[in-house]
């Protein structure tokens, strides 16, 4: 019998987007093969990860596409951003936590283009006067990743309804992120 990758991939993406300290047996059985078949995949967690980082980038990269980050004001661009990412929102907050267990600067090139791509609208609002000039557009993408995966464990957790995960998200970030008058 032969096993879809990409399948084996979606599954194991699936449970570790709930339960991300799951075991490679578990992720086995979740995936309906046999922990050898797995192995034969992947030599090892970290093979593993590495694989759903690729899947991860991929789907994160159509979910860029679809929301057109280049497109109309700043701010506008943030919402669709969170809404097409809200999806994969469990997903980014499980890569987000195993990429802590690798060294710095090992950061895939694909990160890189996705972090380029959202910062370059954090960078649009600065200098059209609605994003703070104090916040790095660099820190503005981590916080906004940081506020997307919190925003599934909340729902997971039974915190916030799903429904208002994206509004959730987008009000606290750019609630803080938009350029205020001087009193």
């Amino acid at each position: 019998m032969s096993v879809d990758r990409e399948e084996l991939l979606s599954q194991a993406a699936e449970l570790l987007t709930r339960r991300p300290t799951s075991s490679m047996d578990e992720i086995a059985r979740a995936a309906g093969v046999s922990r050898a078949t797995l192995h034969r995949h992947f030599a090892g967690r970290e093979a593993l990860v590495r694989a759903l980082e690729q899947l991860g980038l991929r789907r994160l990269e159509a979910a860029l596409e679809a929301a057109r980050p280049e497109e109309g004001d700043a701010a506008d661009a943030v919402r669709r951003m969170v809404a097409e990412a809200r999806p994969l929102a469990g997903f980014l907050a499980f890569l987000v936590t195993e990429n802590q267990l690798f060294e710095p600067g090992e950061l895939h090139e694909g990160w890189n283009r996705i972090d380029a791509r959202i910062g370059a609208v954090f960078q649009r609002g600065q200098e059209d006067g609605t994003f703070r000039l104090d916040l790095t557009p660099a820190w503005l993408v981590e916080a906004l990743y940081s506020l997307v995966a919190t925003s599934a464990w909340a729902v997971q957790d039974g915190k916030i309804a799903s429904r208002d995960a994206v509004r959730m998200t987008t009000e606290l970030l750019l609630g803080g992120a938009l350029r205020r008058a001087e009193a």
